[in-house]
This record gives structure tokens, C-alpha cells and sequence, in this order.
């Protein structure tokens, strides 16, 4: 099995001037994107990178944040992508557990530039590599053929992924260079891509099903635009019919938003051809509107987990009304089991804690044994989510044990938050849940003890996490409480607390 950088070069060989990538009024060849991808492998081994040397990517989707993945690879190290979007508080905890010795950061970024200026600890800081808008990554000339054949895919660790926040120890999934590449294989061949595929994509690189559109495009020689933000989905939507993409991946929220638009203005999108969908369930309501405006287009339910790789499961779309509620079967080469709460395997249509096995399950936790102990057992996955299997192998998940709130694109760790709103004066207590929704997945509710409401309590609490937090981390709920639930041995009781409040 090829690494994915062989394959990138195998396809700048074949098609040097078959485009890769759009973004905005700038496109890029596979040929150009090969070179950028080999002359930054250059600067970095220049620069002193040594084999399984981090190098932190601190970008927006852009051209030079993929070819920095590919270039990374070409020199031998290990991408850490991290979300843009956060704020100092997280880059810290990130930067000093994966032990990055570069940041590839946009020049002015300017909670990055705090980070590094505050630097403490025992480690020194990264070098930071600053980006201008639109200017190319740094470059070393030389032969491009040297990095043609380099190894094939294998346990070589490739990338670390981050789940959470920065609460005690953040949790990187080291993924190979393997469980990219069979993963990658997996999606293209249920998605039957080609070069005559087009997709929009509106995921961010950080994200494990961003990373997965990127890569299982730039495999199969297709061309990928960089999709403008879904604060604007018309912008979206214009980019779909202008550029005639086959293809669009988003999570349930994003459709929401698209739906809404495509209703009110109309689009002539007869070019697509797929529609991805995960980052949490979508629900039948949503999948039928869907099918009812481009009732033409495959739309492929989609289950996956970050310790995965990205993808567990796909539905295939002739299935979507005989097996409504499902997340289909498994990839190709991964398989499932249901364990009871006593351990033993679960029948059919009995519910337990979903298992996989296969190819694209991670190495384990960057530096922490003890998680991945925990969920990493006789060479399962024990991912947490609860659900059942049909009698033909389909699985329907029913709920998850951890307290991970999955909102939009996004994960969030409950303590982020209520750390956050702790340091307002007069709040006691605080605990954070996700509650359903249909749009989003999950938003986040706030259930907050203070010594007194005063007037515009809740607005004072949102502007606060406003200033300290990334925008998907504050809450769209906040309810003022007695007092909070808690078991026996004092813990919150946060299971109680979703289950007292409705969808809003």
C-alpha cells in the first residue's frame, strides 16, 4: 500500500497540469503542488527537522496548509494540525505535549504570537514559520525525483490529531502513515472518485473528516476548492454551480443552512453527483429534505471517530429508506462487535458499546498510556458510542458515553467551558452539556449555581466566554439552577442534567 505522498507524485507525473486545488481566485496544478510540497521538505530538513519531528500547521484551509501536510511528510516528520480558530489558552497545552519544533502559522495571528511570546516550560518553543496572505511556503530548490518513491505505507506515525480541549492532558491520536492510506482507500472506493471529480469542501485540514476529503481527492487526482466559510452559505452554493463540482461533504448543519438558501434562491447544482455526510447524526428529517431538493445525488450517511482515522461506516444511499436511523456497514477491511455491559457480546438488534477493528484504528495516544489503555483493548477500539446491529450487519447507534458535546464541526470538552465561566464573580458552580439538536448535532447548555441573578446575567456570561473562547465553545443555553446534581462520591451528575431539558 502507497503512502499518500507516492500517490500525489504518480499523479503530478501523469497529469502535471490537471488542476488540484482552488482557493478563491488561485488555483494549483498537481505538478506546482508536488514541487511546493518537495522544496518545503527541503527548507525543513534544512532547518534542522529530524525524523518524527512535530510540525504544528496553525492555518485556515488554504493551499499552502495542504501542501504543508505533504511536505511535512516528504521530510519525515509529523503533522499536528491544530484548529485556527482557538485561542491561547489552547495553543499553549497543545504546542507542549505534542513537543512541536515548528508552527506553520498567518503572520499576525495574534494568539499564536502571544503563545509563543509567553512561552514557558522546560521545552523551548517552535520555531514559527509566518505565512502572508497568499504567500507561498518557504522553499529549497533542488531534484524533485528524490522524493518519488520514498516508503510505503506503514506504522510510521504520520499525524497527530487532537479530541479535546485543554483540560489536563489533551488527547493527540497518533495516526500512521498506514491507517491514512487504508482509509483513504476505503472512502474512494465506496464514493467511486476519479479525476473527473470536483468537490467543494468547507472542512477545516484540523478536522479528521476535512483531512479526509483532502486526501481522498488529491489521491484520486481530483480537484478540490477550498469552500468559502459557512457563515455565507450562498457563497457556498455559488461555488458549487460555478465550479460544476460532483461532490460536497458537510456535517448536518451545514445542509441545514445550505437547504435553507438552495429554497430561497435556487441554484442549478445538476452537476453533483455525491453528498457526504458525518461529525455526528443526521437526522431523517434533515436527510429527507435533502433528498427532496436533489433527489438525484447519492447522499452517503457517514460514521466515523477521530481515533478511527476518520471513517468507521457508510450507508450505502439505495439503503437510506429501508434502513432509516442507520450509519450503514463497515469500511473495507474493519469490523464491528456490540458488548453488553457484562462484556459479552450483544445479539442481534441487543444494544452495547460499538467495537471496531481494522486497519484504520490509531496507534494510540500521544504520550498517554493510560487512555490508551483504556480504549485500545485485544485490538479493539472501544469507542464509547452505544448502538445495536441489525440481522443483515447494520449498525444503529443509540448515544454516547462520554461527555465529549459534538456542536457543528466541532468538539468541546465541558470543563473548557465551565472553567471559563467559573472565573465570573459570584458563580459557584457550573456544569456543561450538550443538548440535542437538529441543526447542529448538539449546542452547548450552561447550568450555573451564582450567589445572585443580577439584570443581563446571561449576556454579561456569554461576553466573557466571548473574549476567552472560540466562537463554537460558548454556550447557546444557560439556566441558572439551585443547585447541581451529583452522585455519591460528588461528581456532577451530567446525564441528569440532559435528560431534565428539551431540545431548544
Amino acid at each position: 500500500m502507497e503512502r499518500l505522498t507516492a500517490r500525489l507524485a504518480r499523479n503530478a507525473r501523469s497529469a502535471p497540469q490537471r488542476v488540484a486545488m482552488i482557493d478563491g481566485a488561485r488555483t494549483i496544478a498537481y505538478a506546482d503542488f508536488w514541487a511546493q510540497a518537495c522544496g518545503f521538505a527541503r527548507y525543513l530538513r534544512g532547518a534542522g527537522l529530524q525524523p518524527q519531528d512535530r510540525v504544528a500547521l496553525v492555518l485556515p484551509n488554504r493551499i499552502e496548509g495542504a501542501v504543508a501536510i505533504y511536505g511535512t511528510w516528504l521530510a519525515g516528520g509529523v503533522v499536528a494540525p491544530l484548529n485556527a480558530q482557538a485561542r491561547s489558552r489552547d495553543f499553549g497545552p497543545w504546542l507542549r505535549h505534542s513537543g512541536a519544533r515548528f508552527v506553520v502559522q498567518e503572520a499576525g495571528h495574534r494568539d499564536m504570537e502571544q503563545t509563543l511570546v509567553h512561552w514557558e516550560g522546560a521545552t523551548s518553543a517552535p520555531l514559527a514559520i509566518e505565512l502572508a496572505a497568499e504567500a507561498a511556503l518557504p522553499q529549497v530548490d533542488g531534484d524533485d525525483t528524490d522524493f518519488a518513491t520514498e516508503g510505503d505505507a506503514d506504522a510510521t506515525l504520520a499525524q497527530l490529531l487532537y479530541t479535546s480541549g485543554t483540560t489536563g492532558d489533551p488527547k493527540g491520536v497518533m495516526l500512521s502513515h498506514a491507517n491514512v492510506a487504508s482509509n483513504t482507500d476505503a472512502v474512494v472506493a465506496y464514493l467511486g472518485l476519479t479525476p473527473d471529480d470536483t468537490v467543494v469542501s468547507v472542512l477545516p485540514f484540523y478536522y479528521a473528516y476535512g483531512a479526509s476529503v483532502l486526501h481522498t481527492h488529491l489521491a484520486s487526482g481530483a480537484c478540490i476548492v477550498l469552500g468559502p466559510s459557512m457563515v455565507f452559505p450562498i457563497q457556498v452554493l455559488d461555488a458549487v454551480q460555478h465550479h460544476r463540482a460532483t461532490g460536497f461533504s458537510g456535517v448536518p448543519s451545514t445542509y441545514v443552512l445550505l437547504m435553507d438558501m438552495l429554497e430561497r434562491r435556487g441554484h442549478d447544482l445538476a452537476s453533483l453527483r455525491y453528498l457526504t455526510q458525518a461529525g455526528g447524526a443526521m437526522a431523517p428529517a434533515i436527510a429527507d429534505r435533502v433528498r427532496g431538493l436533489l433527489p438525484e445525488v447519492r447522499l452517503f450517511l457517514m460514521y466515523g471517530q477521530t481515533e478511527a482515522t476518520s471513517r468507521i461506516s457508510w450507508l450505502p444511499p439505495e439503503r437510506l429508506d429501508e434502513k432509516r436511523g442507520s450509519v450503514g456497514i463497515p469500511v473495507q477491511d474493519t469490523h464491528w462487535r456490540i458488548l453488553a455491559e457484562d462484556g459479552t457480546a450483544a445479539g442481534v438488534g441487543q444494544g452495547g458499546e460499538v467495537c471496531v477493528r481494522g486497519p484504520g484504528i490509531m496507534l494510540g495516544y500521544w504520550n498517554n498510556p493510560a487512555a490508551t489503555q483504556a480504549v485500545l483493548r485485544d485490538g479493539w477500539l472501544h469507542t464509547g458510542d452505544l448502538g445495536y446491529v441489525d440481522a443483515e450487519g447494520y449498525l444503529f447507534l443509540q448515544g454516547r458515553r462520554s461527555d465529549m458535546i459534538k456542536t457543528g464541526a466541532h468538539r468541546v470538552h465541558p470543563t473548557d467551558v465551565e472553567e471559563v465561566i467559573a472565573e465570573l464573580p459570584g458563580i459557584r458552580e457550573v456544569a456543561v452539556v450538550g443538548i440535542d439538536d437538529d441543526a447542529l448535532g448538539q449546542v452547548i447548555k450552561a447550568f450555573i449555581v451564582a450567589d445572585e441573578v443580577l439584570p443581563r446575567a446571561e449576556d454579561r456570561i456569554k461576553a466573557h466566554c466571548r473574549a476567552r473562547l472560540a466562537a463554537y465553545k460558548i454556550p447557546r443555553l444557560i439556566t441558572f439552577v439551585d443547585a447541581l446534581p451529583r452522585t455519591a462520591s460528588g461528581k456532577v451528575r451530567r446525564v441528569q442534567l440532559t435528560e431534565q431539558t428539551a431540545s431548544p
